[in-house]
């Protein structure tokens, strides 16, 4: 008799919804927006941007898996019923940590915005602040509808998230961003352009400004 063992999913991508139901198609695809995230987004935003805040941003994330991991071996708590359908039995659902990276990625990118980043108006201000809950809500939503957690496991989440965000957002933004200048001039920083704008009232005029006076004196020398 062969002995076979058993085989476990790759979940990052790994998201079932009920066939003919196109709700459950659109909130499947909510439900990959921290991978969306996390790979589009801060993998882009470190090639084309190489900025500091987002760097301590995108790690604060990383760091705040590891927990929901720690948190899950701890408690222990099964996924619903509906989570042999999904073939997700095998791991633990309390914290959802999607809701979880949602939450903690919505209070930092918030604060960010209403303490950090300047605008010229109130209404550019306010809605980049409000921009990435309803992302987060429907995300949390899914995992609820495709069966993949209870509704005490995605608050659960949320409230972790939320927490370890606002936390994580004045370590960085109270005390780490101290030592941002001298990283900044660091020899590794300096190879790899890394940098911090975060002291510059309007990064995209600067740049824009900045961009236009450089060709201005390209076209000068060239003449």
């Amino acid at each position: 008799m062969v002995k076979t063992t058993p085989l476990k999913a790759v979940t990052l991508t790994h998201v079932r919804y009920e066939r003919g139901d196109k709700l459950g198609h659109l909130l499947a695809w909510a439900s990959l927006l921290p991978v969306i995230i996390g790979l589009g987004g801060f993998l882009s935003h470190f090639i084309f941007r190489r900025e500091m805040q987002a760097m301590a941003f995108g790690l604060g994330l990383i760091l705040s898996e590891f927990i929901n991991e720690m948190i899950k071996k701890v408690v222990k708590e099964a996924r619903p019923i509906t989570c042999e359908l999904l073939e997700m039995c095998d791991s633990h659902g309390w914290p959802s940590s999607h809701s979880q990276y949602m939450c903690f990625f919505s209070i930092y990118l918030t604060l960010l915005v209403l303490r950090r980043f300047h605008f010229t108006d109130s209404f550019s201000r306010n809605f980049t602040a409000i921009l990435p809950w309803p992302f987060a809500l429907a995300t949390i939503y899914s995992r609820v509808y495709l069966g993949y957690h209870s509704v005490a496991q995605v608050i659960a989440g949320s409230a972790v998230g939320l927490t370890l965000g606002s936390a994580w957002f004045v370590i960085v933004n109270k005390y780490l961003v101290k030592f941002f200048p001298t990283l900044e001039g660091t020899y590794f920083c300096r190879y790899l352009c890394i940098k911090d704008s975060t002291h510059i009232p309007n990064v995209l005029r600067f740049e824009y400004d900045n961009c236009r006076e450089a060709r201005k004196t390209a076209k000068v020398r060239s003449e």
